[in-house]
């Protein structure tokens, strides 16, 4: 009997909600307007259909609706705010080092062209924050914090309302990727002190090609796409209604399903584990066990390499040696380095990310599919 391949890689993508994508379709075949036409009754549609999607998002993540910019995803709203951040003279960021590369790159940008000075946080092997540290480097000033709200690897949750108190002791604004976070834990934008948060459609069921950025009442950013001065005049071009409404919809669904959902996923999560520390006895978890995303379950097999039980994996088991953001790129991961993993840890590193519909049927058939794979690996190296 053949099964369909188990897709195990949440934290790269998820599929789209089948709901939400019915309310994508709605708005591109049905109430197909432009929320800028506001000489008929199909903009006008289109326009309520933004300002709903509008309340639905700042409802999840405790924001205004008028705080909401919609984007393409979290890649362009962290480079919206990195480069449009209003600043007088060259620009002193701190940054986690294992922040997306959304994050990195742009900075490592702006550093080159002479613009920012890039100041690293400290974390540990477990990829927690040194808020003592983080404290410090405040107190000296700083145009931008930038600390996600939990990372896209090792899915190490960050204590953001910790990290928001001190930025506004300092009065520093504060930046967080929100990304992998936003429809999976709760977070509270106002509360949490966050002046900009980056949210991505396809990480909580809805399409790739939307997000949203969330910024701050009272603050600005210069645009980095220029023509018609829509949204406030920070990001003009034609508003993707059916990726907002879809986006929209995720949002609200995820207000009403996340808690459980993530308690029945992180039952899983840890079965997945158990069955696959008792088939792989030198299995090592990675992150901070204690604190981490409900999904994330990241390992490494000492001295097996990961390309390897790749190679024999890829057409029944869709998991990731690392992230996507940087797939196609043969580098060892920068979040594994920073965390200063042991090389033959980061050598068999292995990222596996379950979501909503993962089934138990499909945990079981994973942990053997993995086991066999590395028995395989093993036989050959002893060979």
């Amino acid at each position: 009997m053949s099964h369909k391949p188990i897709y195990l890689d949440y934290h790269a993508t998820t599929p789209c909600d089948q709901r939400v994508a019915e309310i994508v379709l709605h708005y591109m075949t049905n109430t197909f307007g432009n929320a800028s036409s506001i000489d008929h009754i199909y903009g006008d549609k289109a326009d309520i259909a933004v300002k709903q999607a509008s309340k639905q998002i700042a409802d999840l993540v405790g924001a205004l609706p008028r705080e909401v910019i919609f984007t393409s995803g979290a890649t362009e709203s962290i480079n919206l705010v990195l480069q449009g951040l209003p600043s007088s003279g060259k620009k002193r960021i701190a940054v986690l080092p294992v922040e997306h590369k959304a994050v990195l790159d742009t900075c490592e940008v702006l550093s080159k062209k002479g613009l920012a000075e890039i100041v690293f946080l400290h974390v540990d092997r477990q990829g927690k924050l040194n808020l003592k540290h983080l404290e410090q480097v405040c107190a000296e000033g700083l145009s931008l914090l930038c600390v996600m709200a939990a990372n896209n690897e090792i899915g190490t949750i960050y204590p953001i309302q910790a990290v928001g108190a001190i930025a506004q002791k300092y009065n520093i604004p504060f930046l967080c990727d929100g990304s992998q976070a936003v429809g999976k834990i709760p977070i509270d934008f106002t509360e949490c002190g966050i002046t900009y948060l980056a949210i991505s459609g396809h990480k909580l069921y809805a399409p790739k090609g939307i997000g949203a950025l969330i910024v701050k009442k009272g603050h600005y950013l210069e645009p980095i796409i220029h023509g018609g001065g829509h949204q406030k005049g920070m990001r003009s071009g034609t508003l993707n209604v059916p990726g907002i409404a879809g986006l929209g919809e995720a949002c609200r669904l995820r207000q009403l399903e996340m808690a459980e959902d993530e308690k029945v996923i992180a039952t899983k999560r840890d079965r997945l584990q158990t069955l696959l520390q008792e088939s792989i006895p030198d299995l090592v978890i990675n992150g901070d066990r204690t604190n981490r995303l409900a999904g994330n379950l990241h390992i490494s097999i000492p001295s097996i390499p990961n390309k390897a039980i790749i190679a024999r994996i890829r057409d029944r088991l869709a998991i990731s040696t690392g992230s996507a953001c940087s797939s196609g790129v043969e580098a060892p991961s920068h979040v594994l380095q920073a965390i200063a993993l042991p090389e033959n840890l980061i050598e068999g590193a292995l990222r596996i990310s379950i979501g909503k519909f993962t089934t138990d049927e499909e945990c079981d058939r994973a942990a053997n599919i993995l086991a066999e794979a590395v028995h395989q690996v093993r036989q050959l190296i002893l060979v």
